[in-house]
């Protein structure tokens, strides 16, 4: 048996939501590129995407990147790159996200000197407010980039709802191919890649929506977590169980609902608020917020109620369980995005690969 706490990851439902999510997107003639930010680019989950049909293989992170070098796709860094990564970036990732003109041109000596050309997506800012070129200075800026030795800009990129929570909508992304249009006319060029997005992007895949002309999708949590991220709605024929956290319990006791005495910050620097429901069973876990944020994990058994957890114990109210607990007992949790991201990531949670 395994250590706890870990995370059982079932990879045939993850190679399943990929093939579903190419599939649909092949019909708008929409290729996916599979982001592998969410498991830390485990070769053993990033393998079940590429069987799955995944074009290019996607994360922000350059050592990340250089965990896939082995696989027969397009390795593509997501994160508009630092200034002090780029002799990384000429040699493992086959395109980058760009929004920064001395950015581009210093790739662009990168690759000159190693006798190669940089691929790049330039970003185009439609409202999130993230990263990308703003607006109208996509064109002018565009035509500079194509005078750049060293590099070839293969399309347009967009990203939404990451940062201001902008949601994707048919206007919005057709704006992204209004300026690719203008691109290609003013500049003479025919751009491979119009990419309209992320994983919020699909809920225009699902309901028919997508603009003609967006080609691209970069998806990681419909496929992981098998739903689309605007509503996050749990579509049909998709699995939203391919990562579970267990983890051991190891305290039971009945203790009140408000802690005694005054009370000042706790040992993340914030003051907790505290409900009054009397005495309560309540359960510690062995896992803590050094691991995985108490407000990402959903727990199987749905009477439990997760109250919080510091570094190193996650805090829960059993008391209206049906099943008596114990100490030694395994409990499942379900992961949000941010449960998946930070227990994949943690050295501290035992990852099990399951087909």
């Amino acid at each position: 048996m395994s250590g706890f706490p870990r995370i059982e990851v079932y990879k045939g439902k993850i190679r399943n939501n990929c093939k579903r999510t190419v599939e649909l997107c092949k019909g708008y003639g929409i290729e996916v590129m599979a982001v592998t930010k969410g498991f830390c680019a485990y070769p053993e989950i990033a393998k079940c995407l590429v069987e799955g049909g995944a074009t290019a293989l996607a994360d922000s992170r350059m050592a990340n990147i250089k965990k896939l070098q082995h696989f027969d796709v397009d390795k593509v860094l997501l994160r508009i790159p630092m200034l002090s990564e780029l002799d990384d970036v000429v040699e493992y990732a086959d395109m980058v996200l760009v929004s920064e003109m001395e950015t581009v041109k210093a790739l662009g000596r990168k690759a000159v000197q190693r006798g190669t050309v940089q691929r790049v997506m330039a970003m185009v800012d439609i409202g999130d407010l993230r990263e990308g070129f703003w607006l109208d200075d996509i064109i002018p800026a565009f035509g500079e980039m194509l005078e750049i030795k060293g590099i070839e800009v293969a399309g347009l990129g967009t990203n939404l709802s990451c940062y201001g929570g902008v949601i994707p909508r048919c206007e919005n992304l057709s704006a992204l191919v209004d300026y690719a249009k203008e691109i290609e006319k003013r500049y003479g060029v025919s751009l491979e890649m119009i990419s309209g997005g992320n994983s919020s992007s699909m809920h225009l895949v699902f309901d028919g929506g997508i603009p003609e002309g967006i080609n691209n999708l970069r998806i990681g949590e419909a496929i992981l977590l098998g739903r689309e991220t605007v509503l996050g709605i749990e579509r049909e024929n998709y699995h939203n169980d391919a990562f579970v956290l267990k983890a051991e319990i190891v305290e039971v006791k009945e203790k009140p609902s408000i802690p005694i005495g005054d009370i000042g910050r706790d040992a993340f620097g914030n003051v907790p608020v505290f409900t009054d429901r009397g005495v309560r069973k309540r359960a510690i876990i062995a896992v803590g917020k050094q691991d995985i944020q108490p407000d990402t994990l959903v727990p199987y058994d749905k009477d439990i109620i997760i109250l919080g957890g510091s570094s190193d114990h996650t805090i829960l109210d059993i008391s209206d369980c049906n099943k008596d607990y114990g100490v030694g007992d395994v409990l499942a949790f379900d992961l949000t995005y941010g449960g998946m991201l930070g227990g994949m990531t943690s050295p501290y949670v035992e990852k099990v690969f399951l087909e």
